[in-house]
Parts: C-alpha cells; structure tokens; sequence
C-alpha cells in the first residue's frame, strides 16, 4: 500500500470504526433488552444484580462488538478495494 492510499485509508477506517463501536452498542442493547428481564445492561459495581448475569452481560457484549467490528472493518475494505483497486492492509 502506497503512502497516499494509506493516508486515504486512515480516516475510512477510523469512520468506520467508530460506526461499527455505535451499531454493535445498539445491537447489544436490542438483544440484551430480549432476553432480560431486568431494565439496563448490569453494571459490574451491581451488587443487586446476580454474578452470572453480570458475566453473561459482559461476553455477550464483547462478542457482539467483535463481530460487529469485524463485519464493518471487513466491508470497509472491501468498499475501499473497490473505490481505488488496492489492498488497503
């Protein structure tokens, strides 16, 4: 990747990045909103709220952001492939 691409690659990224960090958060939120019957993620700090469900809250969160994040960082690569005919890694 030359000097050029990777500076136009650099903002698209954190764009991206950042969209991907608000969609997973509303994804969890969805999700977590079904399946709980307690308003509101869990707080760790939470001595009210039961230790699983704090920990299930919190892998659940963290595996939505991972793929949410890699889903949106793969299609941002692709979208830039197909804008410029490079590989943006």
């Amino acid at each position: 990747m030359s000097v050029v691409s990777k500076a136009l690659y650099k903002p698209l990224s954190i764009g991206t990045s950042v969209i991907g960090g608000l969609a997973a958060g509303a994804v969890f939120n969805q999700i977590w909103k079904r399946i709980s019957s307690e308003p509101g993620k869990p707080e760790p700090q939470d001595l009210q709220r039961s230790t699983s469900e704090v920990l299930i809250a919190a892998a659940l969160q963290g595996l939505v952001f991972g793929l949410v994040r890699a889903a949106v960082d793969r299609a941002g690569a692709r979208g830039y492939e197909a804008m410029t005919h490079s590989d943006p890694n």
